[in-house]
């Protein structure tokens, strides 16, 4: 599938992988690991990937300050509860916990997860004894869990509570799991809406993973219509100022949890918003080797840029004296450097490390045992972003074609799959699909009306005729047309009663908002065309 460099500049034939997972796992060790130990990659940015990274299932994080229901969220969607669960008004949860599938329920304390090779959490030892003490894992047996993992996260804490130390970096813990996670939920509570520094801090540490960011604005249920507006427009404008992207972040609104609604005013809302959200996360699986090949892209290109630095750093350090005179002037001067990289090698400045913390980062490092950029490692990597990729790109979707749609199953995803309580079930184009009688026949004599006004030949009136009626819904032509195509159910190309009326009433379905079936629906089918 792949094709490597051999030494004499001859490129070796193809390279075929079994699995995606495996492509990018012989990728990352052969091509852009070498770039990244060369130049120190891991001292500054984030540490080496392993094959767990790579192997482990869709990861979901939320991040929230406390009593946001993050824990009743997870309770939630699995309609379970699982071990370490704590849930209260007051911060309850205070540690990291991954909920993941196992066959037997239990917790796995952090010293123990940051050893085993088959979880994706090794490379957290880095964070010490402090956060591995508030770190666990809760496995049981979920059919949510078969398909995805949920990070259940600590408080984001408000007032003179943050200023209290947790003994670990909690905004460089994020931000560790945002790289590796496939969705990253903020949630936020209506009836409080409060953004505290620590977490103004923790949403900027997110930067450069606002694809995979979502925002529920949770308890939506405990405020009228009019308060809740006022409370979208002010997370939407307090967000604006932190994000700083000129896309909207989608946000979902809802009450999350199995409890009645306070207040039912915008019940049709909150199902369509939860919906919404549910489709989003069953996507996940399906998504998963899409999101982990872009993610070792965005690795790719910060590792490349963050070689083009260190080589630019060791080029102007003195070779004898002078030289922590000279660390202080590069690391004060170090925007300029990164505006001359951007110029002569023409890369985005969205590529660049942020500044300030590079600065920092830099300052406790020794420039003596950098390295001068090696062009073999360099173009090793151009050739992987150049040709591998797109290669695996291929077997992505050919994966993708072979196997069966993957989608997070159980759980709360399985409470309105079928039946009544589905979403938009008994309205729109589904309205009298449990009556016995035509739904149409209600309003048939109105229809009836104006059909014989149009003076029908043989009891059926001509695409013409019915075009002139139809137009007054003011609807766009390519809307009427799809009305048409479902009306006309014998495809004689003209309308008698029964199908001027179904036509009329697609129309009201149109004009009440809802939209139209792919197919007629058998419940719309009129009588007299059914089959005997």
């Amino acid at each position: 599938m792949f094709s490597w460099a051999s030494r004499d500049g001859r490129r070796k034939e193809p390279e075929l992988f079994s699995t995606v997972s495996d492509g990018l796992k012989r990728l990352y060790r052969t091509r852009l690991l070498p770039l990244e130990e060369a130049h120190r990659f891991h001292d500054f940015h984030s540490p080496a990937l392993e094959d767990a990274d790579f192997d482990n299932k869709p990861m979901v994080l939320l991040v929230g300050q406390y009593s946001t229901g993050k824990t009743t969220f997870i309770r939630h969607l699995m309609e379970q509860d699982f071990p370490g669960m704590r849930i209260g008004p007051e911060p309850t949860t205070d540690s990291f916990i991954a909920v993941m599938h196992g066959e037997q329920e239990g917790l796995v304390p952090g010293n123990a997860l940051v050893v085993d090779p088959k979880k994706p959490f090794r490379k957290l030892n880095a964070f010490g004894n402090a956060f591995l003490n508030r770190f666990v894992c809760a496995q049981m047996p979920n059919p949510v869990l078969e398909s995805i993992s949920i990070i259940d996260t600590p408080g984001i804490l408000s007032g003179e509570k943050q200023r209290i130390s947790r003994g670990y970096d909690f905004a460089a813990v994020l931000e560790w799991f945002a790289e590796r996670v496939d969705r990253i939920i903020l949630l936020f509570d209506a009836h409080k809406l409060d953004i505290s520094d620590e977490f103004s801090e923790v949403i900027r540490a997110l930067k450069n993973h606002e694809d995979k960011m979502r925002v529920v604005l949770n308890k939506s249920d405990q405020i009228g219509t009019q308060q809740l507006m006022r409370v979208y427009g002010a997370l939407m404008w307090s967000l604006g100022k932190i994000v700083n992207t000129p896309e909207v972040i989608r946000v979902y609104i809802g009450s999350f949890w199995a409890q009645p609604l306070l207040v039912p005013d915008n019940r049709k809302l909150f199902e369509a918003e939860e919906q919404d959200l549910f489709r989003d996360i069953q996507s996940l699986p399906r998504n998963a080797a899409l999101r982990k090949l872009n993610d070792l892209i965005k690795r790719a290109r910060l590792a490349k840029v963050h070689a083009y630095i260190i080589s630019a750093l060791k080029k102007e350090m003195p070779s004898m004296f002078g030289k922590e005179n000279k660390k202080k002037e590069l690391i004060a001067n170090l925007g300029e450097i990164y505006s001359k990289i951007e110029k002569e090698q023409q890369i985005s400045p969205g590529d660049f490390p942020k500044l300030s913390k590079m600065q920092e980062i830099l300052a406790g490092q020794d420039f003596t045992k950098f390295q001068m950029i090696k062009p073999k490692l360099l173009e090793a990597v151009e050739d992987m972003l150049a040709n591998d990729i797109a290669r695996l790109m291929t077997l992505v979707q050919q994966e993708e074609a072979v196997a069966p749609s993957q989608t997070v199953q159980g759980g709360a995803f399985e409470g309105t799959m079928n039946g009544p309580f589905g979403h938009g079930y008994g309205e729109g184009a589904g309205e009298g699909i449990d009556e016995l009688e035509w739904i149409v026949a209600r309003d048939k004599p109105t229809y009836d009306e104006i059909f014989y006004t149009l003076s029908p030949v043989n009891g059926k009136v001509t695409g013409a005729m019915a075009k002139k009626e139809m137009v007054k819904s003011k609807l766009p032509n390519t809307v009427l047309g799809k009305i048409w195509k479902l009306a006309d159910v014998d495809k004689d190309g003209f309308l008698d009663d029964e199908e001027f009326a179904l036509a009329n009433h697609l129309i009201k379905v149109k004009l009440e908002g809802h939209e139209l079936p792919a197919e007629l629906p058998d419940h719309l089918v009129p009588p007299s065309k059914r089959a005997q």
